[in-house]
């Protein structure tokens, strides 16, 4: 599924295509992705304006000229594609297409339809049920060391478990936490409480830094995910400790070799040795 990064890389992408240009055509193929999708949304995205796009958490958020937003989640395989003009053929997984008065094209692909879209009132956004319990992004000023120390006090979970909790830190995803975790020197599976203080404090700076680094390289490609140019992120080539089961550990002057394990039916990958 892809991660902060790749929908930020996503968001990126989107910005010079949409932000202050009206929607003239929108075209829905289908009634539902993994839910159905709004009541009339053709009828009420078209000659739409979109004013601005943001991003939070994994999700992205089209800000309208009516004071609507588009809620976007790409789910498992959703892509955002852009043209010029319309695409010569059309995939059978191309769902919601969007035009613009500039003539660009961009078109929503879900092959497995784990996607979702919804329209909300911009006022009413902070308590939709996707949004309302999230934590704080983790490149904003709030998430930081004092914040990471107070919510991990109490926590007997594995701090890979509490990362992974949106309701800690908003959008961090298995690979981002694997590698944050590998550069702060803490293991998977210590527990959260014992992270508060001196590690939280390691911690935090090395989660900004790998979000950043990802987004800078235009995220990483897992199965489906693509940018909106159709080119492959390629943060996966500068991955520290993710996907490398049975090589030396990077650390350098550290002997160990990173394993795998699996968390809550997830992959972590990490040094024994250098990470305790």
């Amino acid at each position: 599924m892809p991660e902060l990064p790749e929908v930020e890389t996503v968001r990126r992408g989107l910005v010079p295509v949409l932000e202050g240009q009206r929607l003239t055509r929108v075209e829905q193929r289908r009634p539902d992705l993994r839910s159905p999708l709004p009541e009339r949304m053709v009828e009420r995205l078209t000659g739409r304006r979109v004013v601005r796009l943001d991003r939070r958490a994994k999700y992205l958020l089209v800000h309208l000229d009516d004071g609507m937003v588009l809620l976007i989640h790409l789910g498992m395989s959703g892509r955002m594609m852009v043209s010029q003009g319309r695409p010569a053929v059309d995939s059978p997984h191309d769902h919601v297409v969007f035009e613009t008065e500039s003539g660009s094209v961009v078109t929503f692909n879900d092959t497995r339809r784990f996607g979702m879209m919804d329209l909300v009132s911009q006022n009413a956004l902070h308590t939709h049920k996707s949004l309302e319990l999230l934590g704080p992004e983790p490149l904003s000023d709030e998430f930081d060391a004092a914040y990471l120390d107070r919510v991990l006090a109490r926590k007997i979970t594995p701090i890979k478990a509490a990362l992974l909790d949106q309701r800690v830190v908003a959008g961090l995803g298995n690979i981002y936490v694997c590698e944050a975790l590998w550069a702060a020197h803490i293991s998977p599976s210590r527990l959260a409480a014992s992270v508060a203080g001196v590690r939280a404090a390691r911690l935090v700076p090395e989660i900004k830094a790998v979000l950043e680094r990802a987004i800078t390289a235009g995220g990483s490609s897992l199965r489906d995910y693509v940018q909106v140019d159709g080119e492959l992120g390629y943060f996966q080539h500068s991955w520290s400790v993710y996907g490398r089961e049975g090589e030396p550990c990077r650390t350098p002057k550290c002997r160990g070799t990173v394993q795998r394990v699996v968390q809550a039916g997830r992959s972590t990958f990490f040094c024994p040795v250098c990470q305790r």
